[in-house]
């Protein structure tokens, strides 16, 4: 087999889905699986053992950025309704997609596990895109729903590591070295980017990739999920990488010029489309299911935090949202045969439609009015009287 034409062929897919997102304003992420499907079904697209290991590595780098992006100042000011609404946004949707899986599909167990953790998921992808283009990243409602989709995430992430682990001297070492890490980090790497930092052979980034290298490993030993200790060691260093926005844009860079491309394709390769075919029924239960779900989880706590009515709806539609963790969830399943690729397919879907459908439901009928004042003052149309309401 040709390598050299088989990247080729992984990029051309990429770069295609690159220019329809330009042009329609999908999410990239969200297109790199369609190509990926697109690969698997009519192109008869393979993994190889490299393409793996890009898309894995990519997988961890996403994980990771995304607990870099964790505000923690925003995070401790308002600790208590995050903590209430990302805890309830993960326990519900995660019980109520593993009771159906289980008693109603008629999924083994561990499978059950599997769809209970990727219907679980919130996307901080899909709600940061949001929140940057209504400009409510600025406010405090905008910042108290990305805490909280961190807190759902983190829920998944460890559901994730402890369901599946081998509990084993393994484990022990790998939670051992994780601590003394995520303990060490923060101090160190501070130290570690004032003395080396700014040079052209870019020693912080790859202090970053070895100890993202060193956890994954002892994570697959421990058949844990390399993406667990990604996403904490993004949060401790969350506040150091906020002073460095240069470094953080060169990662981005990699990360999605190269690395996560590999791993959106990938998880689209595994969809057949013969299986969404058969399994519509199926697909289109567990989307109900995991949308009551944060409703019933999340509402009730909007009320008691006084959320109005549309800013309640608004941040549950949000938080019912789901991409890049379930499709990680479910990965993780296949790949370690835990789920078969019918039912692989099955949740894949649903996470899609779940970065879609609520966002767009979301953005079309519950727009908070302060975004909709935010979007006349960028665009100069706002009176006077009306701007001093304005943040």
């Amino acid at each position: 087999m040709n390598q050299w034409l088989v990247a080729t062929l992984w990029i051309g897919l990429a770069l295609a889905a690159g220019l329809i997102s330009v042009r329609t304003a999908i999410s990239v992420s969200l297109l790199e699986i369609a190509m990926g499907v697109v690969g698997g079904n009519f192109l008869h697209l393979h993994t190889t053992e490299w393409t793996s290991f890009i898309a894995g590595f990519g997988a961890i780098l996403l994980t990771f950025l995304a607990g870099a992006e964790i505000d923690p100042e925003s995070l401790r000011k308002h600790l208590k309704p995050s903590l209430a609404i990302g805890l309830a946004s993960f326990l519900f949707p995660f019980l109520a997609a593993w009771a159906y899986a289980h008693y109603v599909a008629q999924w083994d167990l561990r499978a059950s596990w599997i769809a209970g953790v990727a219907l679980s998921t919130t996307s901080v992808a899909v709600v940061y895109a949001v929140m940057v283009e209504t400009g409510l990243n600025k406010t405090d409602l905008g910042k108290l729903i990305l805490a909280a989709c961190f807190v759902t995430d983190l829920g998944t992430v460890l559901a994730l590591g402890v369901i599946f682990a081998n509990y084993n001297a393994w484990l022990a070492l790998f939670l051992g070295v994780s601590a003394a890490v995520l303990f060490v980090a923060p101090r160190f790497a501070k130290w570690f980017f004032a003395r080396y930092g700014g040079k052209v052979s870019e020693l912080e980034i790859k202090l970053v990739f070895l100890l993202l290298f060193g956890l994954g490993g002892l994570a697959s030993l421990a058949n844990s999920e390399p993406v667990l200790p990604a996403y904490l060691l993004g949060l401790v260093v969350a506040g150091l990488f906020a002073e460095r926005r240069e470094m953080v844009r060169r990662m981005r860079t990699v990360v999605f010029g190269f690395l996560t491309p590999f791993y959106f394709l990938k998880a689209g390769l595994f969809v057949s489309l013969p299986a969404v075919y058969s399994g519509a029924g199926i697909i289109a239960a567990m989307f109900a299911v995991k949308v009551i779900a944060k409703f019933a989880g999340v509402v009730p706590l909007t009320r008691a935090f006084r959320f109005t009515p549309r800013e309640g709806n608004y941040t549950t539609l949000l938080m019912s949202t789901g991409l890049t963790f379930g499709t990680i969830s479910a990965l993780f399943g296949l790949t370690r045969n835990i789920i078969t690729q019918s039912q692989y397919t099955i949740l894949v879907t649903t996470v899609i439609l779940s970065a879609v459908v609520p966002t767009l439901i979301a953005q079309a009928f519950f727009l908070p009015e302060l975004a909709r004042r935010l979007a006349k003052l960028e665009s100069g149309t706002l009176s006077k009287e009306a701007e001093a309401d304005v943040p």
